[in-house]
């Protein structure tokens, strides 16, 4: 941030050092204070078993289901009992799986799907016939940020290679047909200097695109200017600067993230 100083006449090399560092600090102070307003941006998990070749994540908007759901199958009579469960990390996938699993039955198959990020597991079964298409029935649904688990109860019959991954993508498959789905939008961080006399035509504005976390910081360093920092759809933002600036009637200072 430009910082003005009246310098004396004939400043000498010792003067200017001064002088820059002066304003190292202060635009450290203020950056600093952006980022904290702002949120930290989380960084990428690094362990994941395999990644996609394309996320459907949180640059935009993704389908996601609004609840568990279950479906039950009988197979050669092996039962398979397929639940899905709205997930939105690694931390929650396994919270899910910890819940739904049957320590009873024979195998307790699963994959999930978050962002570009996904990982899947047979539980026993031969490699490839269970989490793999468990995880391919994810990725033909469209569906984000979600969990398949599918619990297999053996009833003497094997199935084959074959059988097995029609098996379990099937009761994946259907299962997540049955669920009801919805649209999450994505969220982006933006800031606003905003001058006091101007908050409340600011805030009107804020409430109409029904953005969420609304924050205001008065140490903005400048006098009568205040920061509100918010999130706001991703497909709203342009539309929100252009309103907020067309009804103010004042030259604003914004940052996104």
């Amino acid at each position: 941030m430009p910082v003005a100083i009246a310098i004396a006449a004939a400043p000498n090399l010792r003067h200017f050092k001064k002088l820059g560092a002066i304003i190292n600090t202060r635009e450290k102070k203020f950056n600093t204070r952006l980022s904290s307003s702002l949120g930290a941006v989380p960084r990428e998990k690094k362990d994941m078993v395999a990644t996609a070749s394309s996320s459907s994540g949180d640059s935009g908007a993704y389908t996601t289901i609004k609840e568990i759901v279950r479906f039950e199958r009988e197979i050669k009579k092996s039962k398979f009992i397929a639940i899905a469960g709205p997930v939105s990390n690694e931390q929650s996938a396994f919270s899910f799986l910890s819940q739904v699993r049957d320590p009873r039955a024979t195998h307790n198959c699963w994959a999930y799907q978050v962002g570009d990020q996904y990982r899947s597991n047979d539980d026993g079964e031969p490699s490839g016939t269970a989490g793999k298409p468990i995880h391919s029935a994810i990725v033909s649904s469209g569906i984000d940020r979600v969990m398949v688990v599918v619990i297999r109860h053996f009833g003497g019959i094997k199935l084959g290679t074959g059988g097995l991954v029609r098996a379990y993508g099937g009761v994946a498959s259907e299962c997540l047909k049955s669920a009801q789905t919805c649209v999450v939008k994505s969220k982006v961080p933006m800031g606003v200097e905003v001058p006091f006399d101007l908050l409340g035509v600011l805030y009107h504005q804020l409430q109409s695109f029904q953005v969420e976390d609304i924050k205001q910081d008065y140490d903005s360093g400048k006098d009568g200017i205040t920061m509100v920092t918010f999130k706001v759809d991703f497909d709203c933002v342009e539309k929100l600067e252009d309103a907020i600036k067309s009804n103010c009637s004042r030259d604003l200072v914004f940052y996104k993230r």
